[in-house]
């Protein structure tokens, strides 16, 4: 058995895309069905290509509220607190900073939860990160 990929639906492809490349994925492979009226965007970390992220956009509006019931994708980074004031200067709300060096917790545009995890084991704690408070649910 394989990992292929983690699927999340989006409202708002441009933002989600926008977000994803903030985190450094890029686009792997896309494919548009006018039939079926949805795209399907894969994404995935460079070099990185076996675990993706597949984005899927209904071209008809929908909401996607209460039903989802999705967890979080995690990814592991160089620097957890470079991450996180990269994501943090482009506008994204750090909902659980990484005051232990090692972890934290942003939402997408879609409100879908990720989780950034501090590769080779935790940093030594850093203002502000240390004494930042959660500011919203992961």
């Amino acid at each position: 058995m394989k990992y292929l990929h983690t699927m999340i639906r989006v409202a708002d492809p441009t933002a989600t895309m926008d977000f994803f490349k903030l985190l450094g994925l890029e686009e792997v492979r896309r494919i548009d069905n006018d039939k079926g009226r949805f795209s399907l965007i894969f994404l995935a970390a460079p070099g990185d290509h076996d675990a993706q992220v597949e984005l899927t956009h209904n071209w008809d509006p929908e909401e996607y509220d209460g039903g989802r019931n999705f967890g979080h994708l995690a990814y592991r980074v160089d620097n957890v607190y470079e991450t996180c004031q990269r994501l943090m200067d482009a506008g994204v709300t750090i909902n659980r900073p990484p005051r232990d060096g090692y972890m934290a917790f942003v939402r997408t545009p879609d409100d879908i939860s990720i989780e950034l995890l501090q590769d080779g084991g935790a940093l030594e704690p850093a203002e502000p990160w240390a004494s930042m408070p959660n500011t919203g649910v992961w």
